[in-house]
């Protein structure tokens, strides 16, 4: 076994171009994780957490820190790997390589539902109001439309987007120094912690939940490891780096909201980060609303490419139905896994709000996350001659038990979705493995 897992991720004959360099690298992790979350989920977590939102946003940074430390070491070691389904393949066997893998998907298309839910908030509100059902609609319809079109398309949106989105969450800071430096604003809220319903260590607790969101994406960086020019180095440098800047940023917007915003305000609020402008003045709402729609439509975009191409990839693999792999005849785009996973999306948009929606995909990267912790540990036991980066043991065993911890926090509605999009994926896993042992026996 371990031999076998030494050649298969130490064949250099074949290979994509190694072309990231550490900064490429830094900014592509980077956009990855500061998205779309804290726009709409800044007063989601006032109302768990109490005034003091940095705290949570901070928690949440350290403990994406201690899983970034597993996948930085199967990543170095295994740099043609496949992500958290090939890291539980090779740790645990086919079948939790595939529960990884539907996990994956499965958080994708929660998430564009939860993006879906928040576009249609205060933020467009700002310019004209209609009903959910038709903003979700006409959102996911034409994100389908564009991820149809093409990838490098997508791909071009994607750069713009992310700058505009970067400027956003750069101007609500200088925004709320500004307020305070005028006199405005309330510093006090900052060390308020807990609310009428939850004490201080339980609502910090919840607000984690929530805030974990908003670090999602840099577990997908692992897919671009064989392309970088010195993995060894570059990925751990680059991953950390891009996860500590994201933390440094949305803990000054949660600074910024605390102080600028009531805390009952913020927490009411579907656009909390308007409130903040509206605070402090000087820059047109709509303009900002404008700003914030892109980054939330950004981030749908980039998890709904995600998705489908993960779908397809499954679907091609045989771990899905074969349907799914029909691509466009023109654009060679996969059409069928890109209307199925907007269309499940639009239905989780109608059943659930931000909340709980962002809920359900932390639950669902909690699995994938502690397999991923644990499968460090048990890949120990497989040698490879090229040198990795090497995690402290305490770290994925902190990281392990902190998915067991944040898991404990969701209610009980969100494991109640939780379960059942799990027990489908464990029905279709028995499914796919009932089929490989036959194909086994047919040779």
């Amino acid at each position: 076994m371990a031999e076998q897992l030494t050649d298969q991720s130490g064949d250099r004959s074949v290979g994509l171009k190694k072309a990231l360099t550490t900064p490429l690298l830094y900014f592509f992790i980077l956009g990855d994780v500061l998205g779309a979350g804290v726009y709409v989920l800044v007063g989601q977590i006032a109302a768990e957490s109490g005034g003091a939102v940095w705290v949570p946003l901070v928690l949440a940074l350290l403990l994406s820190l201690l899983t970034a430390s597993s996948y930085a070491e199967l990543a170095t070691k295994y740099p043609k790997a496949g992500g958290a389904s090939h890291y539980a393949t090779l740790a645990y066997g086919p079948f939790a390589g595939f529960l990884a893998g539907f996990c994956m998907l499965a958080a994708g298309i929660v998430s564009v539902a939860a993006l879906a839910r928040g576009f249609a908030g205060e933020y467009l509100t700002a310019f004209v109001t209609l009903p959910v059902v038709l903003v979700a609609a006409l959102f996911l319809g034409a994100l389908a439309l564009l991820n149809a079109r093409g990838i490098s398309e997508s791909t071009r949106a994607n750069v713009a987007a992310t700058v505009i989105e970067v400027g956003g969450l750069l101007l609500v800071v200088g925004l709320g120094v500004w307020l305070f430096l005028r006199g405005d604003g309330d510093a006090g809220r900052l060390v308020q912690l807990g609310t009428a319903e939850k004490g201080a260590a339980a609502g910090v607790l919840s607000g984690t939940v929530l805030a974990y969101y908003s670090f999602v994406g840099f577990e997908t960086s692992v897919n671009v490891a064989e392309e970088t020019r010195d993995p060894r180095r570059s990925y751990p440098r680059a991953l950390f780096g891009a996860l500590v800047t994201a933390g440094a940023v949305y803990a000054l917007v949660g600074i910024v909201a605390s102080v600028a915003v009531p805390t009952e305000t913020l927490a009411d609020s579907s656009g909390p980060l308007l409130e903040v402008v509206r605070e402090a003045g000087g820059v047109p709402p709509k303009l900002f609303s404008a700003i914030a729609l892109v980054a939330v439509a950004n981030g749908a975009l980039l998890t709904g490419i995600m998705s489908s191409r993960l779908a397809y990839g499954m679907a091609r693999d045989g771990l899905l139905p074969r349907f799914l792999t029909r691509v466009l005849p023109g654009r060679r785009t996969p059409w069928a896994t890109i209307v199925a996973t907007t269309v499940l999306s639009f239905l989780l948009a109608l059943t659930g709000d931000v909340e709980t929606l962002a809920s359900t995909l932390v639950l669902l990267l909690l699995v994938v996350f502690f397999l991923v912790n644990t499968a460090v540990l048990v890949l120990r036991r497989d040698g490879v001659e090229r040198p990795h980066f090497r995690a402290y043991t305490a770290l994925p065993v902190l990281g392990a038990l902190s998915c067991v911890l944040l898991a404990t926090q969701i209610e009980a509605e969100v494991w109640t979705r939780g379960l059942i999009i799990l027990a489908v994926g464990v029905a279709l896993g028995a499914v796919s493995a009932w089929r490989r042992r036959g194909a086994s026996t047919l040779r």
